[in-house]
């Protein structure tokens, strides 16, 4: 995922086209040379300049094999990678994929475990990582990702403005829905909306979660017809219809930068854009339900470095590319510097790091334990319908129930077509 500041625009199209797939000719994403490993990635954004400077500054330490970076764009290199692995040509070396597409890429016997492998390389251990990043990896005791992040939903404030409407929202860090309600009814007043009606997939898996709805109950059909699903798209309906969020149409970013919104639902990679604002804003967990922090959720996802099946591919590259990995883990400051939370623990010593407004996400243990990754196989089929439907139940366009119906049988439809469930 490239952290741009539109990208619930695009980041929708996540689910797995097997069958339909364009051509893949770009003469600079073809197979690296015999000392030279392929790096494929989706940071197509500013976000791309520090990748690059971190493959720049590990390729500076004379590795026997060297990183040749490629950037993508995100739903190209998505589009590409099911047709070149079944072509067995061009495969890049390593490539970093979303969490939420590894089981469906493992199912469909795409990737290459890296358990033999990590016998050489100790240190890249559970212990050493996010929990929430390092667990989606681990497959039928197979280990078939190295986590490089963990990106969160967080909820950004306008300090001044909370100051104003409620100044208690913050005490506990946790500002719950029933504070954005009490803000919204203040500010009505001065025509400033509470809550910024932002990506609306992760606000309402965010939500979904904390009402104890799940994706899946057996992990392969979808379950969204159900009391958490519609209880979480009402409360957004009712928020709207109440005027306490933005309107339909209305840019909710470019109002919080300019003092029009208090509380705006983003991602942390979204900060780089605020920072260049004037207003004076901090940044916690996604609205809850509950002021309690053990109960508290707040959706992630997570970039993964994976090996795509290629025979041709040595035992001595597929070690250089561990040998990347191994390096990453103790020199990610700069994926930090993008807005993002690298998924290594040790950056919690630095204090550069810990100065970082994201770093908060993973100060403790417990704030650890609210960030959630979706891991149903099946999630970007969910992804695609709820960044195409969620807006219109959101803004009363279409009810709830019809919705929801109507998305159950849309994913199932998918699901019954997919290849690794015969």
């Amino acid at each position: 995922m490239g952290a741009k500041s539109k990208l619930w625009k695009y980041l929708g199209v996540i689910g797995l086209s097997i069958g339909i797939l364009a051509g893949c000719g770009d003469s600079e994403a073809s197979s690296s040379s015999k000392n030279e490993i392929t790096f494929w990635n989706p940071f197509t954004g500013p976000d791309g300049k520090n990748m690059q400077a971190m493959v720049n500054e590990y390729n500076k330490t004379n590795p026997e094999y060297k990183i040749k970076n490629v950037s993508l764009k995100e739903t190209d290199m998505y589009t590409k990678i099911p047709t070149i692995v079944n072509s067995k040509k061009n495969i890049p070396d390593l490539t970093i994929v979303h969490a939420e597409r590894i089981k469906q890429f493992k199912d469909n016997g795409m990737l290459t475990a890296y358990n033999d492998l990590l016998a050489d390389f100790p240190e890249i251990k559970a212990d050493n990582y996010v929990a929430e990043a390092w667990k989606i990896g681990e497959l039928d005791s197979e280990r078939y990702s190295i986590p490089l992040d963990i990106h969160t939903f967080g909820l950004y404030y306008n300090k001044d403005l909370v100051d104003k409407y409620l100044p208690t929202a913050l005490d506990d860090n946790i500002v719950t829905f029933d504070e954005i309600k009490q803000v919204g009814e203040q500010a009505q007043k001065d025509k400033i909306r509470a809550l910024g009606v932002t990506w609306l997939k992760p606000n309402f898996l965010s939500l979904y979660a904390q009402n104890g709805g799940e994706l899946t109950e057996d992990g392969i059909q979808p379950t969204l017809v159900n009391q958490a699903a519609k209880d979480t798209f009402n409360l957004w309906r009712d928020y709207v219809k109440a005027g306490y969020t933005t309107k339909d149409g209305e840019d909710p970013t470019q109002m919080f930068l300019t003092g029009k919104v208090v509380f705006l639902p983003e991602g942390i990679w979204m900060q780089n854009q605020i920072k260049e604002s004037k207003i004076n804003w901090g940044l916690t967990n996604a609205p809850q339900l509950s002021d309690d922090l053990s109960k508290a959720v707040n959706w992630s996802s997570s970039h993964q470095f994976v090996m795509f099946k290629d025979d041709s591919r040595s035992e001595e590259k597929a070690k250089g590319v561990v040998e990347f990995l191994d390096w990453v883990r103790d020199n990610s400051m700069e994926w930090a510097k993008s807005g993002q939370n690298p998924a290594t623990l040790s950056l919690l010593e630095n204090e550069e790091y810990k100065a970082m407004p994201q770093s908060f996400f993973l100060a403790t243990p417990e704030q650890q334990a609210t960030l959630k990754i979706f891991d149903y196989k099946y999630n970007g089929y969910v992804s695609e319908l709820l960044d195409s439907k969620a807006g219109d139940v959101v803004f009363s366009k279409t009810e709830t129930d019809k919705a929801l119906e109507d998305m159950e049988k849309e994913i199932s439809a998918k699901v019954e077509k997919d290849n690794s469930n015969n």
